[in-house]
């Protein structure tokens, strides 16, 4: 058969997923050019060792793959063409919404990780007959978007890898606190009226710390941070994940959080009149640490934190909860339901009735 194209394997449900991702790039003058830039951008980024090069939906995206292949599935990436082919395989839609724009394949969907922060961004988009499900990041999401129905929602996170993440409790410790600042708004307010009195009382009991700010640090620094410090306090208004404090205690680290109770952003009164509901921990156990809701009681937070640091276990909660090989049975469940569903309408339909109409987006 020298010379001849080997046929074509037929997917398999038990072998293969598709999976499509955008980042957070457009094209703007010809075709393709946000390819160029993701380049440039990326390789200007070796030149500035204090910026973070990766979106946190291309980082699930990487890690949706990872756990994928882990349990031995083979992932196809953006392949356009094996989808056509294959219009009743369903495929994965992860990344930023403008992915979405002309979307063409008529193959059954899975929408997520990422896409949107609120669903009023694309309110009709589930009434779409090729998405079968949206994919939420935690419990606090999937009540955020319960417009769509909750036989549309489905719960998945991306998986901590112990094997990256090694148990750093036994490394001789020089720094007490690692504070991991990730306020992102109105931090004119927040950094002196909430960070500043904290790392005062920090300060007050004769605790050492290191300051990480998201976005202005790079991860073999993060790494050499957790490996010096004993535990973590974490900053930040709320998140979907979180993945930052997930990887210290995933490294072991108990972890002390500010968890306000709201989602914080300030495009909510876009599209919510009262307050939102929300953690900044949305991931968390007894044996992870201890939470606090703001500078007023945090002193006694922090004496029941340090009263339990010997009794904390939060790398095995993260091995119990939050492992790869979850990450894609989660994953696995609402991709299968969508070619379930597919088959089903499928054999429904008269032989006589004409191919469902999608409705636009």
């Amino acid at each position: 058969m020298t010379g001849l194209q080997r046929p074509e394997q037929p997917l398999s449900l038990d072998r293969d997923v598709l999976l499509f991702f955008e980042d957070r790039d457009r094209d703007t003058f010809v075709r393709g050019d946000r390819r160029l830039r993701r380049y440039v951008r990326k390789a200007i980024g070796v030149f500035r060792p204090n910026k973070q090069q990766v979106s946190g939906f291309e980082m699930s995206f990487i890690l949706l793959g990872r756990a994928l292949r882990g349990i031995g599935r083979t992932v196809h990436v953006n392949d356009f063409a094996l989808a056509r082919r294959n219009p009743r395989f369903p495929v994965g839609i992860c990344g930023y919404s403008h992915i979405l724009d002309g979307w063409s394949l008529r193959n059954p969907a899975v929408l997520g990780p990422g896409l949107f922060d609120h669903p009023k961004q694309r309110p009709a988009l589930m009434l779409d007959s090729r998405f079968r499900s949206y994919l939420v990041l935690s419990e606090w999401m999937k009540k955020l978007f319960r417009q769509y129905g909750p036989d549309m929602l489905d719960l998945w996170f991306g998986g901590i890898d112990l094997q990256e993440w090694p148990d750093l409790s036994r490394e001789r410790k020089d720094v007490d606190v690692l504070v991991y600042d990730k306020i992102r708004w109105n931090r004119d307010n927040l950094v002196p009226n909430l960070r500043e009195p904290l790392l005062a009382e920090l300060a007050r009991r004769g605790l050492s710390y290191k300051i990480v700010r998201y976005g202005r640090h790079r991860h073999e620094e993060y790494h050499k941070l957790l490996r010096r410090s004993r535990w973590m306090l974490f900053i930040c208004e709320h998140e979907t994940q979180g993945m930052a404090y997930q990887e210290a205690l995933a490294s072991n680290l108990p972890v002390l959080a500010w968890d306000q109770g709201y989602w914080l952003d300030p495009n909510r009164p876009l599209f919510e009149e009262e307050p939102v509901k929300a953690s900044s921990v949305p991931y968390f156990g007894a044996e992870c640490g201890e939470r606090f809701v703001g500078v007023n009681d945090f002193s006694p937070a922090l004496d029941r934190f340090s009263a339990g640091l010997q009794r904390f276990t939060p790398r095995a909660w993260v091995r119990e909860n939050l492992s790869p090989k979850k990450s894609a049975e989660l994953y696995l469940h609402a991709y299968n339901r969508a070619a379930r569903a597919c088959i089903a309408q499928n054999r429904a339909k008269p032989s006589s009735e004409a191919p469902r109409q999608v409705a636009p987006l």
